[in-house]
């Protein structure tokens, strides 16, 4: 095979529209057939406005479900046959042009963290990376914006030595960014206007990724074999969690997310979204196209876009570039909020970004799917919001049925009463699908996991019952986290804004106090939910058990789910396993001890600078594609 045919082979995605608009179909015959029967079974009597507002929230909803049902049904049978979702040929890796030649940046931007933490899982990154050759060549650049005098110079003196550690290795390279304008955007467009007309890539990290060696050469192969891609994201996976609300969430994490993004990647092909880090960009692509403007009006849906790797993603798809997703490589990890209260506080800032992208879905000149990565976007919280309303309103309707004494004769001159039609015979079959779809993708993760690697997740019988385990968590928090955003939502919609501080990545137990401040509200409702409908409609208190119940025990599964002990123990016990831990990378073996640090010590000087431009987008402007062009390696330049 030449180099030409590689290229080729990499660029094609056959069947492109046809496989978008067949899911789109599969998505709404699907949404279609629930709606259908949800009308069947409201439509009984006659449709009052509260049912007319039920069908509505509840198609919604149920569409949510549709998607992500056949995303998974498609990955679960790609990922079996072993096809890569956008050739459809065998999954293999790219082959390398043979005149390659590339320069890339590791960039790691930070804003006052652990920085002993980030050294450490950065230097593992480090360390794992291939050696430099003629024609590949990689640095890594830690871009901080901190704004903690103290936190800054504790920084520079790890981050000296670190270079030291690494002098034989790779060069490392620190800058310290006085203004955190534009965030961690802005962080990343001072280092393209700054150094990157010296490189052909970025491949970006947070401050808790950790990448293998072997997945940062996969990638950038991928990228000079395709002259056309702009970028390229990887599914990350957590690592490291000691908690059981943690490990719930790893477990989950490392048997479904693979399958789910490959049923994603078949469908949005060479549209595909940015989650932020651990992916690899085209530097210059990004520099020509990628610079946000400002949002008119005041936060929390105006200044900053907050939520910028959506919307990046969808500037270099409109400018012609290639937007794909690797799912079948396993070297790409990070570390997460490791009890319920941090990821609300983490769900919370981006809920107030992702709503910011509801303004962007007329923006000119985007893919559709750009506009489809925005709305499910927002959608994954406002669907919280619109399921509450429909309990809400479902109990609103059952309270007035029973306390309203029902009227057989609406006339003065009716002979024969109007008796109440039963409903078909269409609830079980309807509430029995809607269940099988929410939880037919984890069913289909753990059936690959169960053939591929049982192993590694402490053989058959431990890896089902893991998945057991995670369902039943996961079914219990979902009433407070449905809380939780429906909060966030109105907070964001009311004009409320948020501070993006540094996210919590410490596992720590938390007290009892705690967990009762921040869920007593919670509880309280569901105790007076379950009170008022078990008094006057027992029927439907039944019907509504895992809401109430959720919410009732919200302030114990908070606190239970933060414990360190019960993850660690039943991990002991061999359950909520994942590989990272029972076969991990050589990245995350990574022994080096922990170095002295001196207080005082300076980093070396950063590289000279090449000075461009970063022009600012407009979603409101005329906007025509410019024409894309192979670029030339900048090696030696």
């Amino acid at each position: 095979m030449s180099a030409a045919d590689s290229v080729a082979g990499m660029a094609h995605v056959p069947w492109r529209r046809t496989r978008r608009w067949g899911f789109a179909l599969l998505v709404a015959a699907t949404t279609g057939l629930g709606m259908w029967t949800m009308f069947r079974i409201l439509h009984v009597g006659g449709l009052t406005p509260l049912e007319l507002a039920i069908l509505a929230l509840f198609g919604v909803t149920f569409g949510w479900i549709v998607i992500a049902f056949w995303s998974g049904v498609i990955g679960f049978t790609l990922t079996l046959a072993g096809r890569d979702p956008l050739s459809l040929a065998r999954a293999s890796s790219p082959r390398r042009p043979d005149d390659a030649h590339s320069r890339t940046a590791l960039v790691m931007p930070i804003h006052n963290e652990d920085v002993e933490r980030v050294a450490a899982g950065l230097e593992a990154t480090c360390r794992d990376l291939p050696p430099i050759t003629p024609d590949r060549h990689i640095e890594v650049f830690v871009l901080s914006d901190s704004t903690d005098a103290a936190i800054v110079a504790r920084e520079k003196a790890v981050l000296a030595t670190l270079q030291q550690r690494l002098a034989d290795h790779c060069r490392l390279h620190y800058r310290h960014r006085d203004s955190n304008a534009g965030r961690k955007a802005g962080n990343l467009g001072d280092f393209c206007r700054r150094w990157g007309r010296h490189y052909d890539f970025m491949l970006v990290l947070d401050a808790d990724s950790v990448m293998s060696g072997s997945t940062v050469q996969e990638l950038i192969t991928e990228m000079e074999a395709n002259p056309r891609l702009g970028l390229l994201q990887t599914v990350p996976i957590p690592i490291r969690q000691d908690s059981l609300f943690g490990r719930a969430n790893q477990f989950a994490a490392a048997v479904y997310s693979p399958m789910l993004a490959t049923g994603l990647s078949f469908w949005q092909s060479d549209a595909a979204n940015y989650f932020g880090h651990n992916a690899i960009l085209r530097v210059e692509a990004f520099t020509r196209h990628a610079g946000l403007p400002e949002l008119p009006g005041r936060p929390p849906l105006g200044g900053d876009i907050l939520s910028h790797d959506f919307v990046e993603a969808a500037l270099l798809r409109r400018a012609g570039w290639e937007v794909r997703m690797r799912t079948d490589l396993g070297g790409s990890f990070e570390e997460m909020p490791s009890h319920l209260l941090d990821y609300a506080k983490r769900d919370r800032r981006w809920v107030q970004g992702n709503l910011q992208h509801l303004r962007l879905l007329g923006g000119r000149g985007l893919h559709m799917l750009s506009r489809v990565h925005f709305l499910c976007g927002a959608l994954a919280y406002l669907s919280s919001l619109i399921w509450l309303a429909i309990l809400v309103v479902s109990t609103i309707d059952a309270l007035m049925r029973a306390l309203i004494e029902p009227n057989f004769f609406t006339s003065n001159a009716q002979l024969f009463p109007d008796w109440p039609i039963a409903p078909p015979n269409l609830i079980m079959p309807l509430l029995g699908g809607t269940l099988a779809m929410l939880l037919m993708p984890k069913v289909l993760g753990v059936c690959l996991a169960l053939r591929r690697n049982p192993a590694q997740h402490g053989g058959r019988a431990r890896l089902v019952a893991s998945a057991v385990l995670e369902a039943l968590f996961a079914m219990l928090i979902a009433p407070l986290m449905m809380v939780f955003h429906s909060r966030f939502v109105i907070e964001v919609l009311g004009g409320r804004t948020v501070a993006w501080d540094p996210q919590s990545r410490e596992g720590r137990a938390l007290p009892w106090r705690e967990a009762l401040r921040h869920t007593w509200p919670g509880t309280l409702a569901g105790a007076l939910w379950a009170g008022i409908t078990w008094w006057y409609t027992p029927t439907f208190f039944w019907w509504l058990t895992p809401v109430w119940l959720g919410l009732m025990l919200a302030a114990p599964l908070v606190r239970w789910s933060s414990s360190l002990s019960l993850g660690r123990g039943l991990r002991r016990r061999g359950l909520l396993l994942v590989p990272s831990e029972t076969a991990p990378p050589p990245v995350l073996r990574d022994e080096t001890p922990p170095p002295v640090v001196e207080d005082g010590l300076e980093p070396s000087p950063t590289p000279n600078e090449r000075p461009c431009d970063m022009p600012t987008q407009s979603f409101t402007r005329d906007w025509a594609r410019p024409p894309v062009t192979e670029r030339r390696p900048t090696l030696g330049e």
